[in-house]
């Protein structure tokens, strides 16, 4: 009787434990001669119908040993990589890299980002100014204040937080890689299994010292208990406004992506000129080397400079009913602060009832005299 060679010398059977991230759980039986490849194609078989017609498929998917928190090697074998009996396997699906813009599209992105700026600079003056001309602005602010501490503290995604603990991960951990990857799971898993032997894993990050925020927000709260009573009064609220005004900008500081700020100091560069050039090209690793090698433009001191309060654009904008009624409310003005200092979270400002229809009335009067 003819019997195969390879199952004369397979290996023992091992059952393993494989989930996704979407939550499809199941049994997979290999024997430990499997090669890892062999085993990703089998498991594609169970949340990827159809994925074996595109050989991407496969190397656009990783195994990640969930004890270890160790990527898997394609090419080596089931008991090359020490998996045991009963051991949980994720599969999961690698970050595609961008794909690369038109010329025509950068500039136009790049001309829209920079006049965006410029004018949020200049509404952000027009905004204090008349915010501070409201008798209740103190209290307006006071409220706005808190306002803002409480959006920090709700900013992570709760489900997200639990599917990632579930995993094993520590919970601050977590958290500082959810806020990283904008509350994607799959990225934020990626960044922990990749920080797992980081020794800066469980730092802060940039602008957040949980130890003096207790005391900011007291000192706050304090300095704006107390409302203008007389002439006197006034000029003091205009002086805790100021104050105000200036806490706010505090804590929406630019935070720089800490991974790239490794990467690009790794190259040589000083560190202040690191944050500068992420701050110039909003955290994005790629350009902000080239801006590091290149001409330096624009300059970080660029960053604060308005645009032309007399120019049609920026007169237009202001004679919108949308705008100027969203001038009067101090969320907008916070909307206006966070954007002006971290760009990605504009998306959150435009979903948002109150500031979203201010957003969409300046989007649209610049594309319209833009294309003008």
């Amino acid at each position: 009787m003819f019997v195969q060679e390879e199952k004369i010398f397979a290996g023992k059977v091992l059952r393993l434990h494989v989930c996704t991230v979407e939550g499809a759980e199941w049994l997979e039986e290999v024997s430990e001669d499997t090669t890892v490849e062999k085993l990703k194609e089998r498991c594609l078989k169970h949340c990827v119908p159809g994925s074996l017609e595109d050989p991407k498929t496969v190397t656009h998917h990783k195994l990640i040993h969930a004890t270890s928190e160790k990527v898997l090697t394609d090419t080596k074998t089931v008991l090359e990589e020490n998996i045991q009996d009963r051991d949980v396997l994720l599969l999961i699906k690698k970050r595609a890299p961008p794909p690369l813009p038109k010329m025509a599209d950068v500039s136009a992105e790049e001309k829209f980002q920079t006049e965006l700026r410029k004018i949020l600079v200049s509404l952000i003056e027009v905004a204090q100014k008349l915010l501070a001309l409201n008798p209740d602005a103190v209290e307006l602010f006071k409220k706005a204040n808190a306002m803002l501490d409480e959006d920090e503290e709700d900013r992570v995604d709760e489900i997200a937080l639990r599917q990632l603990t579930e995993m094993g991960f520590p919970e601050s951990r977590a958290v500082k890689a959810l806020r990283l990857n904008h509350m994607s799971v799959t990225q934020a898993m990626e960044w922990l299994i990749e920080h797992a032997d980081d020794p800066t894993v469980d730092a802060p990050l940039p602008g957040q010292t949980p130890s003096e925020a207790p005391a900011e927000a007291g000192a706050s709260s304090a300095e704006v208990t107390a409302g203008p009573s007389s002439e006197a009064g006034g000029e003091e609220a205009k002086d805790e406004l100021t104050e105000i005004f200036k806490k706010i900008r505090r804590k929406r500081e630019f935070r720089p992506d800490p991974r790239a700020v490794i990467a690009l100091m790794e190259m040589g560069f000083d560190e202040k000129e690191v944050v500068d050039a992420l701050r110039v090209n909003n955290n994005q690793q790629n350009a902000a080397c080239e801006w590091l090698l290149g001409d330096r433009k624009p300059s970080p001191e660029d960053l604060d400079k308005g645009i032309d309060t007399n120019s049609p654009l920026f007169q237009a904008i202001l004679e919108n009913p949308v705008v100027q009624l969203g001038l009067t409310n101090p969320k907008t003005l916070l909307a206006f602060e966070d954007m002006l200092e971290n760009p990605l979270n504009s998306t959150q400002w435009m979903n948002d009832p109150e500031t979203g229809p201010v957003m969409l009335q300046i989007s649209r009067i610049f594309q319209t005299l833009n294309r003008t």
